[in-house]
């Protein structure tokens, strides 16, 4: 089929014999991970009311995304190995006990854990549903499966506050978590008895071998930046901190060492690489623009008296607006690419800053419109940093950087969370949970966070300023 026949492939065609089973297989996989990875935030502070850990309110993001992280690293070569099949129900079974664990949790340290299992077996699932794509469904369906599962994606996103702000309402928060376990379960039962689902041989060679050194790097420099937010002694975060922040540098390294088998593009974080500034700028802006999730619920409960479905409206409106802006600007030339970027980043940037005033004084509209304001700028820049970025990369390099700037991000978020668990903390939010030090956390945690958003705009200046022939031409000349 030609280029011009593949742009015009009608959706009915996705309901074709064998194609809607398919559809709603690898969609449901979406669908458990994107939602799933909010429901918490407006669940946060009825679980912290019923079984305490308001200082570990942070460990719940960073751990989901971290098990996320590890889950997609290894996805694809356990499914080079082994099938898409027994891959798919290993995440859906480690999914449906960590939904189960959180929902029986008695404390935060078990509910933690099974945070950390529905990271790991979402993560699984979102990868393997874009290995399954390819297996599937035939080349010319492609470009549509794709449209519909990054359209679910924003919806899960958006529906995953409200589903759990609504179980909060009804007084049963668990009921979220039994939710999502018991769709989980079903997707298990599923893919067990779905036929032409062990198709390995139409993935590439396994030539790699699990990362196992690396990840463990890079889980034990999240980790103990995480554990410098627990109540420890201020000589003992700082060790802890720089700890952490040596696993990654080392992570880094023997990553660049690994030649074909980098997780990460040749430079992955620099200002004078644009490629590596593209990865430093969503790094960077994910890690700022984190607290809204994170604490932005509780500190709305505690200071303004907001619902928890209201509370799951304002964060919602961010995934909304990531989706909309999205779609508005897709069909700009890419000679744009770097007006967007910058507007975007800027706009994200901006609601930062705006949320330094917005979260402790209201009104909660406010809030609201720099969720927005956030997610319409990550909406905005995302689809275009990863065109320009592709375009900058040496050639091995492309399909790297395609999958590296989603696993940056979610590192981002994994870290962010981490540092801004040592900030609310230390404005008193683990030892004095409640309205009197919800003002200054409010305050705070967004205040530490402006130098990494302006780290980010740093980053996208660079990046949008590089041009393509020279970045190419600077790499192919030897070195002196």
């Amino acid at each position: 089929m030609g280029k011009g026949e593949a742009e015009h492939v009608p959706w009915r065609a996705l309901l074709a014999p064998g194609y809607a089973t398919s559809l709603a297989l690898v969609c449901l996989g979406i669908w458990l991970h994107a939602a799933d990875e909010l429901i918490i935030a407006t669940m946060m502070p009825a679980i912290v009311d019923e079984i305490g850990g308001a200082g570990l309110i942070a460990w719940a993001f960073t751990l989901y995304e971290l098990g996320s992280v590890i889950a997609g690293a290894v996805s694809a070569l356990l499914a080079i190995r082994y099938g898409v099949r027994l891959p798919m129900v290993v995440s859906a079974v480690t999914f449906a006990l960590g939904c189960a664990l959180a929902a029986i949790a008695p404390v935060m340290p078990v509910l933690l854990a099974g945070r950390l299992l529905q990271g790991l077996g979402g993560g699984g699932l979102v990868a393997l549903a874009f290995i399954a794509v390819s297996i599937f469904f035939p080349l010319h369906l492609t470009a549509r499966v794709m449209a519909a599962m990054s359209a679910l994606w924003g919806a899960s996103a958006f529906l995953g506050p409200l589903i759990g702000g609504g179980f909060v309402e009804i007084g049963w928060w668990r009921g979220g978590f039994w939710f999502f376990g018991a769709q989980a379960a079903l997707l298990t039962v599923w893919i067990a008895t779905r036929r032409g689902a062990d198709r390995a041989g139409d993935l590439p060679e396994d030539t790699t071998g699990i990362p196992g050194l690396r990840l463990a790097l890079l889980a034990s420099g999240v980790i103990l930046i995480a554990f410098a937010g627990t109540d420890l002694q201020a000589y003992q975060m700082v060790a802890l901190v720089l700890a952490g922040l040596v696993c990654l540098a080392v992570f880094l390294q023997l990553d660049r060492r690994c030649g074909e088998r980098r997780l990460l593009p040749r430079v992955p974080i620099s200002l004078t690489d644009p490629v590596g500034a593209a990865l430093l700028m969503v790094f960077a802006m994910s890690a700022a623009s984190i607290p809204l999730t994170v604490y932005g619920p509780l500190l709305m409960t505690y200071l303004h008296g907001v619902s928890a479905l209201t509370a799951g409206y304002v964060i919602a409106c961010s995934s909304i607006s990531w989706t909309v802006a999205a779609i508005l600007v897709s069909g700009a030339p890419e000679r744009r690419d770097g007006l967007f970027i910058l507007i975007g980043m800027l706009m994200a940037a901006a609601s930062v800053a705006g949320l330094i005033y917005a979260i402790p004084n209201g009104p909660v509209w406010l809030i609201a419109f720099c969720a927005t304001m956030e997610g319409g700028g990550f909406g905005m820049a995302w689809t275009f940093a990863l065109r320009r970025a592709r375009r900058l990369a040496e050639h091995s390099d492309i399909e790297r950087v395609s999958g590296a700037i989603p696993t940056v991000q979610r590192v981002g978020y994994a870290i962010g969370a981490a540092l801004i668990g040592i900030i609310a903390n230390a404005a008193g939010l683990a030892a004095q949970p409640g309205p009197e030090t919800a003002r200054a956390v409010g305050i705070w945690v967004f205040v530490a966070c402006l130098p990494l958003a302006a780290l980010a705009l740093m980053a996208a200046a660079r990046f949008v300023s590089a041009r393509v022939e020279m970045a190419h031409a600077m790499r192919a000349a030897p070195p002196r």
